[in-house]
């Protein structure tokens, strides 16, 4: 029988094309069948009312994989990485649909782009006929101000689990981290990474710049790794140990975190997946919550994170802790410019004293 070379989906009352529907995009796994790029489609606008209230407004890259998930596939790590099997795409990709709007943001260098801001789901279904699996939306909303851009709603903690930890730790020291939010007043929901991690988010008010977040959360991950000695918040992978690392760089301009209900590109088509915190603390493996179990789950028991957008909440109690507690300023990512009081960018192992000077920059021999 010869393989279809189109096929529809309905999002929101458009019907989208989806060229090479048979394509396995996910081969079979001893849990799983295999999945075809017209599944991936159906699936994205099975899951519309959580998809959008994690995408809807917020500019957003896009994880593209036109060829499918197989083992020894590799994302790009930068825009000269030309033999990669998987890509970013930050900008609008070309025969992008006329209802297809899009936000300009500022990367850290100072450039700009316009890339897709989600305002129907119609969007994310385009996006997945063009071979995305996972979204990456920024932390910020398109409003009518253009600094709305500039000013996160969003925190994001990152809990990540470092080698000899495993997803059982993750989840635990989520449920430390939900309880210390709380004595500071702030609810916290969370979300399974779709691997081994696991996403607490915060909606805050949209008052501080990027450099503000990220401080609050590296001043929270300083006072829950004194409150829990399986935490760290160490940037150099040298010194982390058996932990799970705040991936506090998270909350930087430019750097983003799989959307809720985003497909992972790992066997068994794992998504990111809301839960409740009862639910979360009993999971056990969180491969279950798949392309297959997840639209079935959001269908019979709505959105966990239905309230998310009820309240949104001060981030000042925590630019405290980054005040009040020792430490100071963090290493920022290599692709972002030298920040002031930012400590040398080199590896403890390798950092020889009389290189640097007290501001963190190398001196000249």
């Amino acid at each position: 029988m010869a393989k279809a070379s189109a096929a529809e989906v309905q999002a929101g009352g458009r019907a989208v094309r989806v060229s090479s529907p048979d394509r396995v995009i996910y081969e079979a796994t001893r849990h799983t069948p295999e999945v075809t790029k017209l599944m991936v489609a159906e699936y994205v606008a099975s899951v519309e009312d959580g998809l959008m209230r994690a995408l809807r407004d917020r500019p957003t890259a896009l994880e593209r994989w036109p060829s499918g998930v197989r083992e020894g596939m590799r994302l790009a790590t930068g825009p000269q990485d030309s033999k990669a099997d998987a890509f970013y795409q930050k900008r609008v990709p070309r025969g992008a649909p006329d209802y297809l709007e899009t936000a300009t943001v500022t990367f850290p260098s100072g450039r700009t782009a316009d890339e897709i801001c989600p305002t129907e789901i119609a969007v994310p279904v385009w996006a997945a006929h063009m071979g995305t699996l996972t979204f990456h939306p920024w932390p910020v909303r398109r409003t009518d101000d253009p600094a709305s851009l500039d000013h996160p709603d969003e925190l994001r903690i990152d809990l990540d689990p470092q080698p000899g930890t495993t997803f059982a730790d993750a989840v635990r020291v989520a449920g430390v981290a939900r309880e210390l939010l709380a004595e500071l007043g702030l609810t916290a929901y969370a979300k399974t990474s779709g691997n081994r991690g696991v996403h607490v988010y915060v909606r805050i008010e949209p008052r501080w710049e990027f450099t503000d977040v990220r401080h609050a959360a590296i001043g929270f991950g300083r006072a829950l790794e004194r409150r829990d000695d399986q935490v760290t918040t160490a940037w150099w992978k040298e010194e982390r140990g058996e932990r799970i690392f705040v991936d506090y760089n998270q909350n930087c301009r430019d750097r983003t975190i799989a959307s809720a209900y985003s497909l992972r590109p790992l066997p068994g088509a794992p998504v990111s997946t809301p839960l409740e915190w009862a639910d979360l603390a009993q999971l056990d493996d969180p491969r279950g919550l798949n392309l297959f179990t997840v639209p079935e789950r959001l269908a019979d028991s709505g959105d966990p994170w239905a309230g998310i957008d009820d309240e949104a909440f001060s981030i000042q109690p925590l630019l405290d802790l980054y005040e009040e507690l020792p430490g100071g300023e963090m290493p920022y990512p290599p692709d972002h410019p030298k920040m002031p009081g930012e400590p040398p960018r080199v590896q403890p192992s390798k950092k020889v004293a009389e290189h640097w000077d007290a501001e963190g920059n190398r001196v000249e021999e």
